[in-house]
Order: C-alpha cells, then sequence, then structure tokens
C-alpha cells in the first residue's frame, strides 16, 4: 500500500488514486464554486419563456445533467479527437442567455433553442477541426471585446431581477395569489437583493478559504432566509416532485429558427476560441506546460458534440468554466479522480427533481443580488483580456467601437424596424453579434501599427 504522503502528492498528477476524503472535499470545492452558475440561466431562460413549473424543473435537471455529462466527456476522452484529458469542469454558460432571451422575445421556446444548439454545437466541431488555423483570427483584444459585451448585455437581467422579474406585475401576482412583497419594483425585492448583494461582497472580500470561495452560494442562502421572513418563498410545488427522474429525450422538441441558428452558431464559435484560453491556463497553471493540439482539437470536438447530445436532452448551452480554472492555478490539484466526483455530484443532483423543484424557489431578487457580482465579474474579465494587449489607438477603436454598435444598436432595436424581421433577430436583440462581427472586422481591415 503507497505511503499517505505519497498518495498526497498524486494530487497534483492527472492520474492515480489519491485519498478518497480528500479528493470528496477538493470536489466539493469545486461544486459550490459553479453551482450557482450552472442553474442559474435555466430559471432565467424559463422565467423569459414561461414554462409551468414541471417544465422548468425539468429545463434545470437536464442543464445539470448534462454539464456532468460533458465535464466527463472532457475527463476521459475517446481516442485522441474526442474529448481533451485535461481537468476542466464545463457548465451551463451565462454568454448565451442574451441570445436566449431574445429568442424567447421572438416567441421561440426551448425548441428553437435547441435547434440553435445543434447548429452550434456543428459549428463548434467544424473549429475543433481547423481549430490551429481559426484560432489567428480571434486574438485577446477580440475575445476580450466578446466577453465584455456580454457582461455589459447581461446588466439590465440582473437589475430586472434585483426588482423581482418583469413578469411579476402587480396583475399578475394577484391573479396567482402570491405575496404582494413580490410585486415587480416593490421595496422588499430591493431590500432582499441589497442584502443578499452585500452579503456576498462582504464575504467576497473579508471571507477566508470556503467561506471566500463559496461567497455567492453563501450570499444567496442568506438572502434566501431573508426572503423567508418576508414571506416571499413557498414551497406549494416541491412536494408533487419526484426524487428521482432522468432527463427526456426530445422532450421540448427541435425547430430551427435560421436567424436564432446564425445567432447562437456564432456564439458557439466564440466560445470554442474562449475555451482554447482555459485549456491553456488550466495547464500552464496546474501542469506547468502548454496544451498539445490534440488536447485543444479533442476538448472542443468533445465540446461541440456534447452541446449537440445537450439539445437532444433539453439542456442548454454548456462552455468550460473559468472560476474552476482559477481553482486549479491555485491549488494546483488536477488529479482525475476529484474531477470525477465532481462530475459525479453534478450528475446527482441533476437527477433528482426534488433537488431542482426547490432551486425554483428561489426568489428572482435573491437571483438579481447575487448574479451582478458576477455579471460584473464576466465584464472586468473581457477588460482583462483587454488590457492584456497594449491599449493603441487601433486596439481602443476595435474595442470601443465595436462595444459601441453592438450595444448601441441592441439597446435601440427599434432602428432596424424597416428591416425584415430576421435582421433584427440577428443584430438587434443581443449586443455579441454585431460586437463579434465588428472586432473581427476591423481586425482585419485596420492596418497593425509597427
Amino acid at each position: 500500500m503507497e505511503p499517505s504522503a505519497s498518495r498526497q502528492e498524486l494530487l497534483f498528477q492527472f492520474h492515480g488514486t489519491p485519498p478518497l476524503g480528500t479528493s470528496v472535499s477538493l470536489a466539493l470545492q469545486h461544486l459550490v464554486a459553479m453551482i450557482v452558475g450552472c442553474v442559474t440561466p435555466p430559471i432565467i431562460i424559463a422565467g423569459a419563456i414561461g414554462l409551468s413549473q414541471a417544465d422548468r424543473v425539468l429545463l434545470i435537471q437536464a442543464s445539470l445533467v448534462m454539464s456532468a455529462v460533458s465535464t466527463l466527456l472532457q475527463l476521459f476522452p475517446i481516442g485522441k479527437r474526442f474529448g481533451s484529458g485535461l481537468p476542466v469542469i464545463l457548465g451551463v454558460s451565462f454568454a448565451y442567455v442574451p441570445s436566449m432571451q431574445a429568442i424567447a422575445a421572438s416567441g421561440g421556446g426551448v425548441s428553437a433553442i435547441a435547434g440553435a444548439m445543434l447548429v452550434g454545437g456543428i459549428v463548434a466541431i467544424i473549429v475543433g477541426i481547423f481549430v490551429k488555423k481559426i484560432r489567428l483570427l480571434f486574438p485577446p483584444v477580440i475575445t476580450g471585446t466578446v466577453v465584455f459585451t456580454i457582461g455589459l448585455s447581461l446588466y439590465p437581467t440582473a437589475i430586472n431581477y434585483m426588482a423581482g422579474g418583469t413578469g411579476n406585475t402587480a396583475e399578475a401576482v394577484a391573479a396567482k395569489s402570491l405575496p404582494e412583497a413580490l410585486v415587480y419594483g416593490s421595496w422588499q425585492n430591493w431590500l432582499v437583493a441589497a442584502l443578499t448583494l452585500t452579503a456576498v461582497l462582504v464575504l467576497n472580500h473579508h471571507g477566508k478559504g470556503i467561506c471566500k470561495l463559496a461567497s455567492i452560494l453563501l450570499g444567496m442562502l442568506f438572502g434566501y432566509v431573508v426572503a423567508l421572513c418576508f414571506g416571499m418563498v413557498s414551497f406549494a410545488d416541491v412536494g408533487d416532485a419526484a426524487w428521482f427522474s432522468l432527463p427526456r429525450l426530445l422532450h421540448f422538441g427541435i425547430t430551427f429558427d435560421a436567424p436564432s441558428c446564425i445567432a447562437v452558431g456564432l456564439l458557439f464559435a466564440i466560445n470554442s476560441i474562449q475555451a482554447i484560453g482555459d485549456f491553456t491556463a488550466t495547464t500552464v497553471g496546474g501542469l506547468n506546460r502548454e496544451p498539445t493540439d490534440s488536447e485543444l482539437q479533442g476538448g472542443i470536438i468533445a465540446y461541440g458534440a456534447s452541446n449537440i447530445l445537450a439539445a437532444l436532452f433539453g439542456g442548454l448551452p454548456t462552455a468550460t468554466y473559468s472560476q474552476n480554472v482559477g481553482i486549479v492555478t491555485t491549488n494546483k490539484v488536477v488529479n482525475r479522480t476529484v474531477f470525477t466526483f465532481a462530475g459525479a455530484f453534478l450528475l446527482l443532483a441533476g437527477v433528482s427533481p426534488k433537488f431542482a423543484a426547490v432551486l425554483t424557489t428561489i426568489p428572482q431578487c435573491v437571483l438579481g443580488g447575487a448574479t451582478v457580482t458576477v455579471f460584473s465579474t464576466i465584464a472586468m474579465t473581457g477588460m482583462k483580456l483587454i488590457a492584456s494587449q497594449d491599449l493603441t489607438a487601433r486596439n481602443t477603436t476595435i474595442v470601443g467601437l465595436s462595444a459601441a454598435l453592438g450595444v448601441g444598436i441592441s439597446q435601440a432595436s427599434a432602428a432596424l424596424s424597416q428591416f425584415p424581421a430576421a435582421v433584427t433577430m440577428i443584430f438587434g436583440k443581443s449586443p455579441v453579434v454585431i460586437a463579434t462581427l465588428m472586432a473581427v472586422l476591423l481586425n482585419l481591415i485596420l492596418p497593425k501599427e509597427k
């Protein structure tokens, strides 16, 4: 039997079996860091589409299960071209939320999102096959601009949630016999959101260890307790939820809407390039080397294929999670057993409709108070990528003009009212599409500075 000291050292190697207790605790650390980010997008999209309680639970369930499957496919590659074989965690990505909200606003449901995901998955596979050539089109100034624009586009979502959610009008709350405290814009909503945000900030900046790492989760728990005191939480639907159930194949169906497919397909291309950054940060920070071409290619191809699978089972788009990459670069733990446990815990959470039903009881003001920090972090991550390059006149033009046109047109989408509806759907609903296209175009045509 191996000495405990040498087994502990296996934590810093990809293969091997480290001590069980340590592996489980480190896996829970990864789970805590990503679980809020994984469940919030399906909750937001379910609200935007107006799904029934049963379908809300199914959407959250499928998203958790497919996040686990996507993670495990990366950890246990099939051959050399399907999976990265790197210690990464995948989960439902906020990057797709603005486009999915646009699909919901245009009358498309989960089926339209699934159709766009199928196309996006194919796009990601193509990017993976030609990754060495395509990545040259996306230097940090481009990916930084896109990530920054995504963060900016999510701010209105956070503010609307802090106020209680736009769907909770006085008439809607009265019709559902819900407490008046849930009415959009009520002082109770703003108070709970502010207290949740305060708790997150205090824990993040003054907490240590697990308190700092799980600041968003603990802040949400605090806000949840405050909301309970205001009578803003109802468990009426939790009792009816089953303890165990698997996601259903094609439960929401699949429909193809060309504008939605174009918008989401472009995001998949961008996120494929973004994944290169996460894979590189993981290998450099945890394994002290650059990723190989086969690891990058296999990782992106598996990312595309797992999203096609997620579309079939009613999940939402997944991507690599940078917060978990941050944990790897901090503690240097890269053992596959740890990440397998994290994926297994995620899978267990996903196959329990009871767990998903409890998540639907979280008031929107609590989600808003917690996620506004996440969205601000996304925007600042984009800024860091941009600032990693020299802020020359050329680069500032690319960033400033791309963000201005992307955000400006999405905020005044009526400016495209004389164009066909498809044009408005592709270019007017989410700022990410125009910002991406402009950034790539300007990077190609503006003369390089000497």
